[in-house]
């Protein structure tokens, strides 16, 4: 595909590391046009400084340099909007990469706007979700946007080219890159991602050294380790009592998962572009806020509200993961799964223990749970345990009906 020489500007979502610094000289040389690079901070662990030495070195001006520690906003207005809802796709997957590409592209179109740039760039392969998940929010929130996926449109075709063109070009390499990668990694406040190389067989046992976030759960101790997370409308508010920001409690969740082997996952997912992948993921604070969740939502949401919230949460998760974060059906999702949220207050008492995280405590000012309605022994009046024959004939009139009719047929 021919570059198109109208492009100016381009802003690139930057990591520093070695494939977006070779998609930086390249948007230079194909497109003639200049870089603008946005790195952002979302707890992924690497300290970020390198990335501006490298942007500078590649001849970026430095105030076309933005690097932003989103964590706060990534977990308040991503994350836990995305929690209250019991997120998961496919049965198990915390969708740690999927709820992150949509504050990137944000931020990327906001400095696009502030910079005057009439492009946006994005380094995910031809072959990902991610693609789609960058351009779609792109799309929704600058419909004009010229999108560049370098991935789709060069003529590397192996990584020994890659490498060739970054030493041509003076792209400094790390030494670990030189070689194949045994695995590639995506991480987060909220998770790593591993795929590929050692992990595309998935009849074979991830290797030990894949897990980066905890410890095996067979090396946990123990002891389990307990702890209470308090709730406000459904956001986690403190730990053991202790108040904490959004970033800072997930922060804590994922200390206290990583020393208990909690939180590990081994996937065959589909993909949004039709085939399956194998990944190795690693949610522990993620894991235990969702077990704590349900746990505070058992005693304050009634049947109807609990049950249709399970219904519509796949449907949740599936925009999600296909990157359909700022289309007006999640907004609408989102508005009534708040909406059941305002009762989600109270406190849970979690157990951690090799792996396993168990709820053994739940309280609420706003609880449903009514110990005199519910005992085996002689309780409240409000309840007549002869009023059950008639709800049950009531219910089972139909099915009586049918049992009827198909003595007949039969």
């Amino acid at each position: 595909m021919a570059a198109d020489k109208s492009v100016k500007k381009v802003v690139l979502a930057y990591s520093g590391g070695l494939d977006t610094s070779i998609i930086l000289k390249w948007l230079q040389e194909e497109y003639q046009a200049e870089v603008i690079t946005f790195t952002a901070d979302l707890g992924q662990g690497e300290e970020l400084a390198p990335a501006r030495e490298k942007a500078l070195l590649l001849g970026i001006k430095p105030e076309n340099i933005f690097i932003e520690d989103v964590r706060e906003e990534f977990v308040a207005d991503y994350v836990f909007p995305m929690f209250r809802a019991n997120t998961v796709y496919e049965g198990q997957y915390l969708l740690g990469t999927s709820i992150a590409r949509p504050l990137i592209a944000k931020k990327q179109i906001e400095i696009a706007r502030k910079m005057g740039a009439d492009a946006v760039s994005h380094g995910s392969t031809g072959k990902g979700n991610d693609q789609v998940r960058y351009e779609v929010a792109y799309y929704a929130l600058e419909p004009d946007i010229h999108i560049i996926a370098p991935w789709r449109e060069w003529d590397f075709k192996s990584r020994e080219a890659m490498i060739e063109y970054a030493e041509k070009n003076q792209i400094p390499i790390a030494k670990d890159k030189r070689g194949e990668s045994p695995f590639s990694v995506d991480a987060n406040l909220l998770h790593s991602s591993s795929e590929g190389k050692v992990l595309e067989d998935p009849s074979v046992e991830a290797p030990e050294f894949v897990y980066m976030r905890t410890i095996s759960p067979e090396d946990a101790p123990d002891k389990p380790t307990v702890f209470t997370i308090d709730f406000e409308k459904g956001d986690p508010v403190a730990i053991d009592g202790q108040t904490l920001s959004p970033a800072a409690l997930l922060t804590r969740l994922n200390e206290l998962g990583h020393d208990n082997g909690v939180g590990r996952l081994d996937l065959v997912e589909n993909r949004y572009v039709g085939m399956k992948s194998r990944g190795v993921y690693e949610t522990p604070g993620g894991t235990i806020l969702l077990a704590a969740h349900r746990g505070i939502e058992s005693i304050t949401l009634d049947r109807g509200s609990m049950h249709l919230k399970d219904e519509l949460m796949p449907r949740y998760a599936e925009l999600i993961y296909n990157g359909f974060w700022f289309s007006p059906e999640r907004e609408m999702l989102q508005a009534a799964i708040d909406h059941s949220q305002v009762p989600v207050t109270g406190q849970v008492t979690v157990k951690l223990y090799k792996g396993n995280v168990t709820i053994i405590g739940r309280t609420s000012p706003y609880s449903l749970y009514d110990q005199e309605l519910v005992t085996f022994e002689e309780g409240k009046v409000a309840y007549d345990q002869r009023d059950a024959t008639g709800f049950i004939k009531l219910n089972a009139l139909r099915l009586r009906g049918l049992a009827k009719r198909d003595r007949k047929i039969k």
